[in-house]
């Protein structure tokens, strides 16, 4: 595929690829007959895994270091951040209890 096709059927910028490239994470395996730059199926595989590393809240240094770690390293990663993210979740839900509030004495 292409960074377009890539980038179409994956929901993710070029931009983003580009930086994913720069920061060492992935890259093309080639290129066609225009020039244009290709992915197969393990590099729009990593590219999926990035991007869900980053949705779940990784900084691009955080994925460089999990991504291709043991199996222990990376589950342990993973655990972490799932605390995280339920107390930011706790905490919004909090939030949102408060914003409730302050509307009803509006």
């Amino acid at each position: 595929m292409t960074l377009r096709e890539v980038c179409d059927t994956l929901a993710v910028s070029r931009r983003a690829v580009q930086g994913y490239e720069k920061a060492g994470l992935v890259s093309a395996t080639g290129r066609n007959e225009r020039g244009y730059l290709l992915y197969d199926a393990n590099a729009r595989e990593r590219i999926e895994q990035i991007k869900l590393f980053q949705q779940l809240g990784f900084s691009i240094k955080e994925i460089k270091d999990i991504i291709d770690a043991p199996n222990n390293v990376l589950k342990s990663a993973l655990e972490e951040q799932v605390e995280t993210l339920k107390e930011d979740s706790e905490n919004i839900e909090m939030l949102i209890e408060k914003a409730y509030s302050l509307i009803e004495t509006l």
